[in-house]
């Protein structure tokens, strides 16, 4: 009866465990970055006080002042800055050593995820060896004849539990395009395996 009792009581547990935690787990993680940016961006805090002396801090400014932020320069680059003025600064940033590797790889990578010409939108299968083992992960370039590579592609493989990846160039014959959607594709990639199908 107690042995019952305990095998039921550990089942429940489980099955509460498998509905809290990762509910709990994304709200921790969307909470906690929100309020480390809302804190580090927050400027009241600089230039007003309260009544007994510190620093005001007021929740959701460093978030707001970004947000309004990113939309002005938005506002600014597409109606205001002409093309000569972007080649311009481009131009310039590509004349900073080190600075312009990081600005390009970040921009790109950036523009793969939220710019108009989506790269880490067409998920694929890659036969990794002769063994058959094979790995899911996104085609980023079709064309590499400008390096001298015929028949070859470039695909992104995201690590599971992590936002890092890496880059292989494979023969286009290797590829299969999967039949599922970007972002099932990455979820089952980042997982380890354990969601996305649903």
């Amino acid at each position: 009866m107690i042995k019952k009792v305990f095998q039921k009581f550990l089942y429940y547990l489980i099955k509460g465990a498998l509905v809290v935690i990762p509910v709990g787990g994304a709200i921790f993680l969307i909470v906690w970055l929100v309020a480390s940016l809302d804190n580090a961006l927050n400027l009241t805090q600089h230039f007003l006080i309260d009544d007994s002396g510190h620093p005001l801090y007021i929740p959701g400014i460093g978030i707001l002042t970004v947000l309004i932020f990113l939309v002005i320069i938005g506002i600014i680059f597409t109606n205001l800055v002409t093309d000569p003025i972007k080649n311009w600064l481009n131009r310039t940033i590509n004349k900073i050593p080190l600075f312009n590797t990081l600005y390009s790889s970040i921009k790109d990578f950036t523009a793969a995820f939220v710019g108009d010409a989506k790269k880490f939108n067409e998920p694929v299968l890659v036969e990794v060896n002769e063994t058959g083992m094979k790995k899911i992960g996104f085609l980023t370039q079709r064309d590499l004849q400008k390096i001298g590579l015929v028949n070859e592609v470039v695909v992104y493989f995201p690590y599971s539990y992590s936002f890092a990846g890496q880059v292989v160039i494979v023969k286009v014959e290797r590829v299969t395009k999967l039949n599922m959607s970007a972002t099932d594709a990455m979820k089952l990639v980042v997982s380890g395996g354990v969601s996305g199908l649903e």
